[in-house]
């Protein structure tokens, strides 16, 4: 597909095309662990992720919250103080993350265990 038309999926598209973008690495440790077959995980709030790339590189975090408008993932503890000397949460793009525990829900259960 042409630049110009996945760029505007990403930034127009529809909620349900965007939530796709939210996908985010498993760790090789929690997918021996907890057999998991699938590649990477739609994060969730309460889910532990660790920074993989940028300034918070190696920092690990819970998510606090999950933005599908802006395709965002918000962590709990790592901020930033604006010039007015407010402390505001950072965006990291899902790209730049990987999930090294799991919040369990009724969903994510049929893809662990080897289910």
């Amino acid at each position: 597909m042409k630049r110009r038309r996945e760029r505007r999926k990403r930034y127009s598209g529809k909620m349900h095309e965007k939530k796709a973008f939210l996908n985010v690495h498993v760790a090789k440790e929690l997918k021996e662990s907890a057999k998991i077959k699938k590649r990477s995980f739609l994060v969730n709030k309460g889910d532990t992720v660790t920074v993989m790339c940028g300034a918070h590189k190696g920092k690990s975090a819970k998510v606090q919250k999950v933005s599908h408008v802006k395709c965002v993932v918000y962590l709990e503890g790592i901020s930033a103080r604006n010039a007015r000397g407010v402390e505001n949460t950072i965006p990291f793009q899902p790209s730049n993350l990987k999930i090294t525990a799991l919040k369990e829900s009724a969903y994510r259960k049929k893809f662990m265990k080897g289910e």
